[in-house]
C-alpha cells in the first residue's frame, strides 16, 4: 500500500516536471526561437518609420524577433503579434485632477508646466501607418498619452475588427470621431478621452451623432471624457448608450452635455452598469428619478453640473451604491419630499458621500441625524464643505465611527468641536476651516490616533489654548495646518515636551509658539514643508534642527517673526557676530549646508544681517522663490552666482541695504517672473540682458541709485504687468515708445523722481490695461496726448482679473498671488499703497514736468479715474467743460499752471471729490458751489487766481448783494426765505382776525352778566392799585439811593 502511494506520488511528480519543462520550452521558443512573421515585422517597421521618437522608446525595434521589441506582445503558441502597448509611462503617473487643480496660488512651483515639458520630450508623434492592418491577430492597442499633433483618428482603425481593447486617450487627436469605429464589434474597451487642460491647448475631438456606438454590442468600458458632445441631442446619445447591454462603466466627463432627458425609458437596458460619470458638464435639471432604476450601480459622479432641487428619495433602491459624488451643483436644503432635511435611508454600502458646494442651508445636527444607522456604519468619506450648514457640530457626529475623511470647511458653524470626536478612531483627514467656531477644542481630539492631516484656518476661536493633551495620541499625524487672523491661539506646551508624531507639513500662522524655539519643534526632523508666520519666535534658528531637515525640505517660511541672526546661519554653524568681515570669512572657509530640494524660502520681516552667501546657487540649486525683504542685510552685494539659478522665478530683496551693481548676465534666468530689489543702495545701469528673462511679470527697482536709460531689451518681456523704477533720480533718456507696443499687458508704470526727458509717446495710448501711471518729477515736455481714452481701464473700470497683485507663467492661464506695492501721491500726501488698495487705485500723475498745451477734452472720458495730478507744468487754455463727467474722481490737482477761464460748473457734480487744488493759475469768475465741492472750505486751494471770486474766498463777485462775510444764498436758502415770508404773512392775517374776535368775546361775557361785570372791574382796580403801589415804592427807594450817594 505504501509502495502504491509512493508510485502515485512519483508519477505525479514526473508529470508535473514534464509540464514545467514543456512550459519552459514554450516560453523559450517564444523568447528565442519563435518569432513573428516577416509580414508582421515589416508592418511594425513601417509603423515605426512614421513616428517621431524623441526619447528613443522604440530603440529596441531592431533585429528579426519583433516579439522582444518594447511594447509588443506575441501569442505564446503562434507567435502572432496580438498587443501593441506604447503608452507614455510618464503621463500615466499623473492624474488629471492634480494637473488641472495643482499649483495653488501660493505654491506655483507645483505648477504642472514642468510636467508638460517633460511630457513633450517623451511623447511619440507623427503619422500612424495603415500597415497595422497587416497585423491580423492584433487585439490590443494602447497609444495613450502621446502627441499626434491634432491629427484625426485614422479611419482604418475601424478595419481592425479583431481589436478588443483600444485606448487612444490623451494622444492629441482631433476632428470628428470616425463612424467606422462602429465596425469593431468585438471591442470591449474604448477610451478616447482627453483631459482638456489649459496647459496643452489641444483641439478637441467631437461627435455630431453617436448612433455608431450602438453597434459595439460587446462594449463593457466606454470613456469619451473631454470629447465635445455639445451638438449631440440628449435623445441621441442616451438612446445609443442604452443599447449597450454589456456596458459596466460609462464616463462622459467634460463633454459639454447640456440637455438631459429625464424620461424613465432611458438607460433601462443598462442592468450591468456599475459606474456612471457625467461630471463637469452643463446639465441643468433635477436629478432624474430613473437613475434609481440602475440597481447595479456602485458609483455615481454628477459633480460640477447644475443639478437642482433635491436628492430623490428613490435613491434608497440603490442598494449597491458605494460612491456618490454630487459636489458643486445647486441642490437644495430639503432632501426628498419632507419638510425636515433627511437623507435616503438604507444605503448600507455607501462609503463615499461628497456634497460640497451646494445649498444645504440647514442645521448640521438635523442633517446628520437623518442618516440611518447602517449608512453611518458604512460611510468612510463625507464632504459637506461650502454649503452654508449652520449651528454647532453635534455630538451625534461621533456615531459615524468608520469615517476616515471629514470635510466641514467653509460653512457657518459655530461653537466647539464635540467631545464625541474621539469616537472617530479611524479618522485620517479633518478640515474645519473657514467657519465661525468660537468655543473650544476638547482634549478628546488628542485620541484620534489615526489622524494624518488636520486643517483649521481662520475660525473665530477666542483665547483658545492647545495643550499636550490635544496632541498626546496623534501618533500618525503628518500634516498640521492652523491659522488665525489675530493671535488668539496659544500653544501651552512644555518647553521640553517630546511629541508622539513626526510631521511632514507644518503650517502655523498667528499662533504664538515663541519666543524661544520650542523643543517639540526641534524633534520634527522629517518636515518637508514648514510655514511659521508671525508665531513670535526670536533669536536664531537652531543649527542642529535646520541641518537635520535641510536635505528634504521644500518650503521654509519663517516670515514676520523676531529672528535676529546672520543670514549665513542657515548655511553654516557659526557664532552670532555682527562683524561682517568675520561672517564673510566663515562663508568662504566653511562647507555650507545643502538644500537640494528647497523651492520656497521666505525670511521677510525679520532682523537678518550679514551678506548673502556667494555660493547660494550651489546650496539651493532648485530654488524658485527667495524672499529676504524687509531685513537688514548690510555690506552685501547680490551674488553673481544667482544668475546661474535657472529655476529661480521670484526674487524679493527689497528694503535692505544691498549695494553694488546688478549682475550683468540674465540669460539663464528664463523662468524669472518677479524681481523686487527696491529700497536698497544699488547703483549702475539696468543690465541689457535683463530682457532675456522673457517670463518677467513684475520689475521693481525703485529707490536705488541706478542711472542710464531703460534697456530696449525689456520689450522682449511681453508679460510685464508692473514696472516701478521710481526715485532713482539718475535714470534718463527719452521715454521709450516701444513700451506702448511691446508691453500691452502693463497695469502699473511708475517712473516718478527720475531724469527722463522728451514727450509722452502716443504709442503709450495702446496700453489698454493701464491703471497706474506716474511720470511726475521728470523733465518731460510737449502736450498731454489726446488719445488717453484708449486706456480702457479708466474708461470702463474693468475689474483687473489676473492683473496687479498676480503673476503668471509664459504659457498657461494660471495666475499666482503677489503682494503688489508702490509709492504714490494721493490727496496731496505721499504714501505707500499695498496690495488690497493698489488694485483699486486708478491714477494719472504727470506733475512736476514741463508739459505744455491744453488739457485735452478727451481726458473727461476717463470716468473711472480716481486721481488726476497735472500740477507744476505749463498747461494753458481752459479746464475741460465736461470735467464733471469724471464721476469717481477723488483727487484733482491742476495747480501751478497757466490755465485761464472759468472753473466749469460741472465740477460741482463730483460727489467723491475730497482733494482739490486749482491754485496759482489765471482762472476767473465765480467758484462753483453746491454738493461735495462746498465742503472744500480751504481758500488756499484757489489762491494765486486774483480774478476768482466767491466762497471760500472772501472776494465777492460783481452783483453779489451779500456782504463779504455772508455766503451767497443757494437755491435751498432762497426756498427757505420764501417759506419764511409765507409763514410771516399767515401770522399777520391770524392776528388781524383773532384780536377783534377775541375782544368781542370778552365784552360779550362781561356785559351780559352783572356778577361777572362787577368781578371783572374789581379785579382790574386791584391790579391797577398793586401796580401803582409798586411803582411808588420803587420811586421812593430810588430817591433815597440818590440822596445817599450825594452825601458821600
Amino acid at each position: 500500500m505504501a509502495n502504491k502511494h509512493f508510485i502515485n506520488c512519483y508519477v505525479s511528480f514526473v508529470w508535473l516536471l514534464c509540464v514545467i519543462l514543456l512550459s519552459t520550452t514554450t516560453v523559450g521558443d517564444y523568447t528565442s526561437n519563435y518569432n513573428c512573421s516577416s509580414a508582421e515585422r515589416e508592418a511594425l517597421i513601417s509603423f515605426k518609420q512614421g513616428l517621431s521618437d524623441p526619447s528613443a522608446r522604440l530603440s529596441s525595434w531592431v533585429g528579426h524577433n519583433c516579439c522582444q521589441w518594447h511594447g509588443i506582445t506575441c501569442d505564446l503558441i503562434s507567435g502572432n503579434v496580438i498587443k501593441i502597448d506604447l503608452h507614455n509611462s510618464l503621463g500615466s503617473t499623473i492624474s488629471p485632477s492634480s494637473l488641472r487643480f495643482g499649483g495653488d496660488y501660493e505654491q506655483p512651483w507645483k505648477d504642472p508646466e514642468d510636467f508638460v515639458q517633460d511630457f513633450q520630450k517623451t511623447s511619440l508623434s507623427g503619422k500612424i501607418s495603415s500597415s497595422l492592418l497587416d497585423l491580423k491577430h492584433l487585439n490590443y492597442i494602447d497609444l495613450s498619452l502621446n502627441n499626434f499633433e491634432g491629427a484625426p483618428i485614422p479611419y482604418f482603425f475601424g478595419m481592425l475588427t479583431s481589436v478588443r481593447y483600444l485606448n487612444l486617450s490623451f494622444a492629441n487627436f482631433s476632428g470628428q470621431i470616425s463612424v467606422y469605429l462602429g465596425n469593431l464589434s468585438n471591442l470591449n474597451h474604448l477610451d478616447l478621452s482627453t483631459w482638456n487642460l489649459e496647459y496643452f491647448k489641444w483641439p478637441n475631438l467631437h461627435v455630431e451623432n453617436l448612433q455608431w456606438i450602438s453597434s459595439l454590442s460587446s462594449l463593457e468600458y466606454l470613456n469619451l471624457g473631454g470629447v465635445n458632445l455639445s451638438n449631440v441631442q440628449a435623445s441621441n446619445w442616451m438612446d445609443a448608450v442604452n443599447r449597450l447591454s454589456s456596458l459596466s462603466e460609462l464616463r462622459l466627463t467634460q463633454c459639454g452635455i447640456s440637455s438631459f432627458n429625464t424620461s424613465a425609458a432611458n438607460f433601462l437596458n443598462l442592468t450591468s452598469l456599475r459606474v456612471l460619470d457625467l461630471s463637469s458638464n452643463w446639465i441643468n435639471s433635477s436629478i432624474p428619478l430613473w437613475l434609481s432604476n440602475l440597481t447595479s450601480i456602485s458609483t455615481f459622479d454628477l459633480r460640477f453640473n447644475y443639478f437642482h432641487n433635491t436628492i430623490p428619495r428613490d435613491f434608497m433602491k440603490l442598494k449597491n451604491l458605494q460612491h456618490l459624488h454630487l459636489s458643486y451643483n445647486s441642490l437644495s436644503n430639503i432632501i426628498g419630499d419632507q419638510s425636515r432635511p433627511s437623507f435616503p435611508q438604507d444605503l448600507c454600502k455607501l462609503r463615499l458621500l461628497h456634497l460640497a458646494g451646494n445649498n444645504f442651508k440647514v442645521k448640521l445636527e438635523e442633517f446628520l441625524d437623518s442618516f440611518s444607522n447602517c449608512t453611518r456604519n458604512s460611510l468612510e468619506s463625507l464632504d459637506l464643505s461650502s454649503n452654508g450648514f449652520v449651528g454647532e457640530i453635534p455630538n451625534s457626529l461621533g456615531t459615524f465611527e468608520n469615517l476616515q475623511i471629514l470635510d466641514l470647511s467653509e460653512n457657518q458653524l459655530w461653537g466647539s468641536l464635540p467631545n464625541s470626536i474621539d469616537n472617530l478612531s479611524l479618522l485620517k483627514y479633518l478640515d474645519i476651516s473657514y467657519n465661525s467656531l468660537n468655543g473650544t477644542i476638547p482634549s478628546s481630539f488628542g485620541q484620534l490616533s489615526n489622524l494624518v492631516e488636520f486643517r483649521d484656518h481662520n475660525n473665530s476661536w477666542k483665547n483658545i489654548t492647545i495643550t499636550e493633551a490635544h496632541l498626546i495620541n496623534l501618533t500618525k499625524l503628518e500634516i498640521f495646518r492652523m491659522s488665525k487672523y489675530k493671535q488668539e491661539f496659544v500653544f501651552n506646551i512644555s518647553y521640553d515636551w517630546i511629541p508622539p508624531f513626526k510631521l511632514k507639513v507644518l503650517y502655523l500662522k498667528n499662533c504664538p509658539i515663541g519666543p524661544q524655539f520650542p523643543i517639540w519643534l526641534r524633534t520634527q526632523t522629517q518636515l518637508v514643508e514648514i510655514t511659521l508666520i508671525d508665531v513670535g519666535i526670536s533669536g536664531s534658528i537652531p543649527y542642529e534642527w535646520i541641518s537635520n531637515i535641510s536635505s528634504q525640505v521644500t518650503k521654509l517660511d519663517l516670515s514676520n517673526n523676531l529672528l535676529n541672526m546672520s543670514f549665513s546661519h542657515i548655511f553654516i554653524k557659526s557664532d552670532q557676530t555682527n562683524f561682517v568681515g568675520e561672517s564673510q570669512k566663515l562663508l568662504n572657509d566653511s562647507i555650507p549646508l545643502l538644500y537640494p530640494n528647497l523651492i520656497y524660502l521666505n525670511l521677510r520681516n525679520n532682523t537678518l544681517w550679514g551678506p548673502i552667501p556667494l555660493t547660494i546657487n550651489d546650496s539651493m540649486p532648485n530654488l524658485f522663490r527667495l524672499d529676504l525683504s524687509n531685513n537688514y542685510l548690510i555690506n552685501g552685494t547680490i551674488p553673481s552666482s544667482i544668475k546661474t539659478m535657472n529655476h529661480l522665478g521670484v526674487l524679493l530683496m527689497s528694503d535692505n541695504q544691498l549695494s553694488g551693481e546688478l549682475f550683468d548676465d540674465w540669460s539663464r534666468l528664463e523662468s524669472m517672473l518677479v524681481v523686487d530689489l527696491a529700497n536698497n543702495n544699488l547703483h549702475g545701469k539696468i543690465p541689457t540682458t535683463i530682457g532675456l528673462s522673457t517670463s518677467l511679470n513684475i520689475l521693481k527697482l525703485e529707490n536705488n541709485n541706478l542711472h542710464g536709460e531703460i534697456p530696449e531689451s525689456l520689450q522682449n518681456c511681453s508679460l510685464l504687468t508692473s514696472i516701478d523704477l521710481s526715485e532713482n533720480r539718475f535714470l534718463n533718456g527719452d521715454l521709450p515708445s516701444w513700451i506702448g507696443v511691446a508691453l500691452s499687458k502693463l497695469r502699473l508704470l511708475n517712473l516718478r523722481f527720475n531724469n527722463f526727458s522728451g514727450t509722452i509717446p502716443r504709442q503709450w495710448c495702446n496700453l489698454h490695461f493701464l491703471r497706474i501711471l506716474d511720470l511726475s518729477n521728470n523733465r518731460l515736455f510737449g502736450e498731454v496726448p489726446s488719445c488717453l481714452y484708449n486706456w480702457t481701464s479708466f474708461v470702463h473700470g474693468d475689474e483687473d482679473l489676473g492683473g496687479l497683485g498676480y503673476y503668471q507663467y509664459s504659457t498657461g492661464l494660471r495666475y499666482y498671488s503677489y503682494e503688489e506695492n508702490t509709492m504714490l501721491v494721493m490727496k496731496g500726501t505721499e504714501s505707500k499703497y499695498y496690495n488690497a488698495i493698489v488694485k483699486l487705485v486708478l491714477t494719472i500723475d504727470l506733475s512736476m514736468n514741463k508739459l505744455s498745451g491744453e488739457i485735452p477734452n478727451e481726458i473727461t472720458k476717463l470716468i473711472h479715474l480716481c486721481a488726476l495730478n497735472l500740477s507744476w507744468n505749463a498747461l494753458v487754455g481752459t479746464i475741460p467743460e465736461n470735467i464733471g463727467a469724471m464721476k469717481t474722481l477723488e483727487t484733482l490737482d491742476l495747480s501751478q499752471n497757466h490755465l485761464s477761464g472759468r472753473i466749469p460748473d460741472s465740477l460741482a457734480s463730483l460727489n467723491f471729490l475730497t482733494h482739490l487744488n486749482m491754485s496759482f493759475n489765471n482762472l476767473t469768475g465765480k467758484i462753483p458751489t453746491g454738493n461735495q465741492i462746498q465742503t472744500l472750505e480751504d481758500p488756499s486751494i484757489y489762491e494765486g487766481n486774483p480774478s476768482l471770486c466767491g466762497p471760500p474766498l472772501k472776494i465777492k463777485c460783481p452783483g453779489d448783494e451779500n456782504s463779504n462775510n455772508t455766503p451767497i444764498s443757494t437755491r435751498d436758502e432762497e426756498d427757505g426765505k420764501e417759506n419764511d415770508s409765507e409763514m410771516l404773512l399767515g401770522f399777520y392775517i391770524s392776528v388781524a382776525i383773532g384780536f377783534p374776535v377775541g375782544l368781542n368775546i370778552l365784552f360779550f361775557i362781561i356785559f351780559t352778566n352783572e356778577a361777572r361785570r362787577i368781578f371783572y372791574f374789581r379785579f382790574i382796580d386791584r391790579v391797577n392799585y398793586n401796580i401803582l403801589q409798586t411803582i411808588d415804592s420803587l420811586t421812593i427807594g430810588l430817591r433815597r439811593m440818590i440822596m445817599w450817594r450825594r452825601s458821600y
